[in-house]
């Protein structure tokens, strides 16, 4: 490989590495979707079986675990679990090509990245399509109601959701872990990299004001506007579940996009550093 200079601007495309480069970050993405994809399998399934009231939360989950432990090649062969992994490797792989591309067009370090506009476009573009896909056959699949075309509110529902959650976990964390008190955190976090603590904050945190746009999405599914049904019937469905699923939603959004945004961070970086 070269470096390749454009002509008559004389800033450099580095592209050196560039195959073993693009193999890296298919790698760092597809170990963290690997090691995410069970638990939040689990999760989803559980979120959209309990505000449905198909069963609870606990019932429904502890049935994944057990197929997990049991019959793990039947959990690990599903659709639901093709279906996440497909999911979070393709918006780690997407953010990870963001910054490789980044870096050969500024001919930067390997291990930059980047907390642009571009990253925030490409990654919410990508993981909202593939997001919405996914739920669109996890609703029909664990929904008791007869499967049928989602409706446009609980995309948009589920858009800002995802938005909201795509800011949170690629964009926050660069810009927040410079500003981070980190004499304020608690002791088992004190060595560890700023960046890596904002990774698993900002995400976790958003959940908050996601989960009943989830929620609301769900029972706009579940139950259709017909025989005037208002706001204030869907909020106490909301209201009922939020806390519980709130919670849930904290135990798969901090594999995701904490644990999950830390090891592909890792692995990237190691990797990359051993091209330089």
């Amino acid at each position: 490989m070269r470096v390749r200079r454009e002509k008559g601007k004389g800033r450099a495309w580095d592209l050196r590495n560039i195959g073993w480069r693009v193999g890296v970050d298919a790698t760092a993405a597809a170990s963290a979707g690997v090691l995410v994809a069970p638990i939040i399998t689990v999760i989803d399934r559980a979120i959209i079986e309990n505000a449905s009231g198909k069963r609870s939360l606990g019932d429904s989950m502890r049935s994944s675990l057990r197929t997990l432990l049991f019959k793990p090649h039947n959990f690990f062969f599903s659709k639901p679990f093709a279906l996440i992994f497909t999911l979070y490797t393709s918006t780690y792989l997407t953010a990870n090509t963001i910054d490789t591309l980044s870096s050969t067009a500024n001919s930067t370090p390997y291990t930059t990245t980047t907390h642009g506009t571009p990253k925030f476009a490409a990654t919410s573009l990508a993981n909202l399509s593939l997001c919405l896909w996914k739920d669109t056959h996890f609703t029909r699949l664990f929904s008791p109601v007869a499967a049928r075309p989602l409706p446009l509110p609980t995309y948009a529902l589920f858009t800002l959701r995802d938005s909201l959650t795509i800011f949170a976990s690629f964009n926050l964390p660069p810009l927040l872990g410079p500003k981070l008190p980190m004499q304020l955190l608690p002791a088992f976090m004190q060595n560890w990299r700023r960046e890596s603590v904002a990774q698993f904050l900002a995400p976790a945190a958003v959940q908050v004001f996601s989960t009943p746009l989830h929620l609301l999405g769900l029972d706009f599914y579940n139950r259709s506007s017909g025989g005037g049904l208002g706001w204030r019937d869907r909020w106490v469905v909301v209201r009922r579940a939020w806390v519980v699923s709130c919670f849930a939603r904290l135990g798969r959004i901090v594999p995701a996009f904490g644990v999950g945004g830390v090891v592909n961070g890792n692995v990237r970086r190691g990797l990359m550093g051993r091209l330089e």
